[in-house]
């Protein structure tokens, strides 16, 4: 998987609705650029921000893909 991704693709992956993923990405300083998103960047600071992903996603696995 791309370290860089479309809100589309960042939303699917982490289970979230994209628009909430663009409103999280802008009120956490995290830059959407040329239309995508740091993966590295929205998970890490998913998990600081005590965020719980599905049953059915491993943060962990993601940073790592």
């Amino acid at each position: 998987m791309a370290n860089h991704l479309t809100p589309d693709e960042m939303a699917n992956a982490i289970g979230m609705r994209t628009d909430r993923l663009v409103r999280y990405c802008l009120e956490q300083s995290i830059p959407i650029y040329h239309g995508r998103v740091d993966k590295t960047l929205v998970i890490t600071s998913l998990l600081a921000t005590g965020h719980r992903f599905p049953d059915d996603t491993d943060a962990e696995e993601l940073l790592a893909a």
